[in-house]
């Protein structure tokens, strides 16, 4: 990889002093809540232990009082109701939940998920005549929709309402005449931005059921326990990425608690396929081992497999599923690791990259359900916006990630001219365009990062919370961090910097990972430095270190292992630290060796 990484070292700050006494945590903590923007006790106190009765009114959210009376007046009419949701593991869990949910009422409604390689995100007019030959009265989108007007009023005008609840950004011209639930509207009072599709979801379950109490709908028949929905809601929280923050901490951490005692068959065969243990599941299984396997079938094409797992009550049916689901997730690997090579072989010299703010392939026959996973892999790769498109028949359909600081759909919105249709976020985007129109883009969209990223911008960047030595790492130091999980997006784990560590024992595991013995002072402990092997050996050298702090479990023992994330050799400085000189944060080079040691290692 030819990009060099800052280093971002973040000192010990005047007002962790000051929140360690007022919030009774202690100095590390007070350090870790600082570096995450908490300064004040009771923020404080809500962030390490989020609670269910810290969520918000979901009728804060626009329209949900319009969106709830519209469904519990369907459902007491007996009307027929199709969900319509997305085909990754955001809508899919959502589509669950409110089929479950509808399910516990006594109500059988159905379900409908585009096809992602015939039919393309969001609503469509084929979907429409289909679900209204059916006899559906009302169409209830999760996950999807806000971009649908014209596709809306057509089902309208075929006699079905619609209740829209999507999270993604608010269209230009948004004038909806129907009820729409998005946190991203102008006009919506709710507290919190950065619910997931399933989320919303949540809040629309949550809702409705207040509304049937009200009606006494649960006279005569049992309340359900949305508790035991939280498991759907933070699978798909964690696998779409959304920050892990506010009201999103609350429910995910609430769902893992709750997954470790599933009601759902089909969840507890994923774990066990994926070899994932229930009782001490992590939202990195969530988001690396269960999320990837949920989002396969429909990145292949066949989106109606994940919503069966997760509605099935049937455990032989949901082991098959889980089972043709991490079949289907080793083919989608195989898929991107073919046209990854392709990109790799294609590419110009470095130099060539180097000097570009963007990067965009495209090539025919590219499988589109992993186009997304590969403009991923290369903006982590090469930290640039990345576009990867597939071309077909004159058309190119596209999916693209980007980096902090360069919003890809407020950049693809000022080049809406060149699309047939485009949605999505700061941080990933798809979109539809005339292949013709390819060569266009790939020029505009570079003039637009040129005129907005600089070359920092370029550079990867590792936040590190604080300088540690390893001689102050104990269990104690492990409960304190574990305090801050679910980790997450914008809630990252904890990253810490040693100084000069001595290195034993250097060995290669698996294709390209490397297990180290390191040691500083009378400390000497076992590390894991994944993707790294390509600095072995280090035996004997000496270090500096960046890494984080967890727990290795193995045949009922618990170690201490730290995870490292990068490394130099002393004497082989290029890296950059961030070191905070009591100000404002300033730029210095490794090679400054000046010693810093926080309150907690005196």
């Amino acid at each position: 990889m030819f990009v060099d990484k800052i280093w971002r070292l973040k000192s010990y700050s005047r007002l962790a002093l000051g929140l360690a006494g007022e919030a009774r945590v202690t100095p590390l903590q007070a350090q870790l809540l600082v570096n995450r923007g908490i300064s004040d006790a009771e923020a404080a106190r809500v962030f390490l232990h989020p609670q269910l009765n810290h969520m918000a009114d979901p009728m804060l959210l626009k329209d949900m009082d319009a969106a709830t009376g519209i469904i519990v007046d369907s459902l007491e009419n007996r009307e027929k109701i199709t969900v319509y949701g997305d085909y990754d593991a955001d809508g899919l869990t959502a589509t669950a939940l409110l089929l479950n949910f509808f399910s516990s009422l006594g109500i059988s409604v159905v379900s409908y998920v585009p096809n992602r390689l015939t039919e393309g995100y969001g609503l469509n007019r084929k979907a429409v005549d289909r679900i209204a030959k059916g006899g559906t009265r009302l169409i209830i989108t999760v996950d999807c929709g806000i971009g649908n007007e014209t596709e809306i009023a057509y089902a309208r005008s075929r006699g079905i309402q619609v209740v829209v609840t999507d999270h993604h950004q608010i269209p230009h011209g948004f004038q909806p005449d129907y009820p729409v639930v998005d946190p991203h509207r102008p006009d919506c009072a709710f507290p919190y931005k950065h619910l997931a599709g399933v989320g919303l979801a949540f809040f629309l379950a949550v809702a409705v059921r207040a509304a049937l109490r009200k009606r006494g709908w649960f006279k005569r028949r049992p309340e359900p326990n949305l508790k035991g929905y939280l498991d759907l809601v933070a699978l798909g929280t964690v696998a779409d990425r959304v920050p892990l923050t506010g009201q999103n901490r609350i429910l995910v951490n609430d769902g893992l608690a709750t997954m470790a005692r599933s009601r759902w068959a089909g969840l507890n065969a994923m774990m066990a396929v994926a070899n994932v243990a229930a009782s001490q599941i992590t939202s990195d299984d969530l988001a690396f081992k269960l999320g990837p396997r949920l989002n396969a079938p429909g990145r292949l094409g066949d989106p109606d497999m994940g919503v069966k797992a997760l509605t099935t009550e049937a455990p032989d049916f949901a082991l098959n599923l889980a089972l043709a689901m991490d079949a289907a997730n080793h083919r989608r690997r195989r898929l991107e690791k073919t046209i990854l090579d392709q990109i790799r072989h294609s590419m110009e010299s470095p130099d060539a990259i180097r000097d570009a703010r963007t990067l965009m392939f495209a090539g025919e026959d590219w499988h589109r359900g992993v186009l997304g996973i590969i403009a991923s892999r290369l903006t982590d790769r090469y930290h640039r916006p990345s576009l990867v498109l597939n071309t077909e028949n004159g058309m190119a359909v596209g999916s693209g990630r980007s980096v902090k600081g360069f919003n890809l759909y407020h950049a693809l919105r000022r080049l809406s001219h060149l699309f047939e249709k485009f949605g999505g976020h700061s941080h990933a985007a798809g979109f539809t365009l005339k292949a013709k129109n390819i060569g266009m883009l790939k020029r505009d969209l570079e003039t637009l990062a040129g005129d907005t990223l600089a070359d920092e911008d370029l550079i990867p960047t590792i936040d590190i919370d604080a300088e540690i030595s390893l001689e102050d790492i104990t269990f104690e130091t492990v409960r304190q961090i574990n305090a801050f999980s679910p980790f997450g997006e914008a809630n990252p784990e904890p990253l810490f910097f040693a100084r000069s560590v001595s290195v034993g024992g250097s060995r290669i595991v698996g294709d390209h990972h490397l297990r180290l013995g390191v040691r500083q002072g009378k400390k000497h402990f076992e590390a894991i430095g994944f993707g790294l092997s390509n600095h072995h050996s280090l035996e004997g050298k000496t270090v500096n270190m960046v890494f984080s702090v967890g727990l290795n479990r193995w045949q009922g023992c618990e170690t201490i292992q730290l995870r490292v994330v990068d490394l130099e050799e002393i004497g082989r400085s290029s890296k950059l630290v961030l070191e905070d000189s009591g100000g404002e944060l300033d730029v210095f080079r490794t090679e400054n060796k000046k010693g810093f040691f926080s309150p907690w290692q005196r």
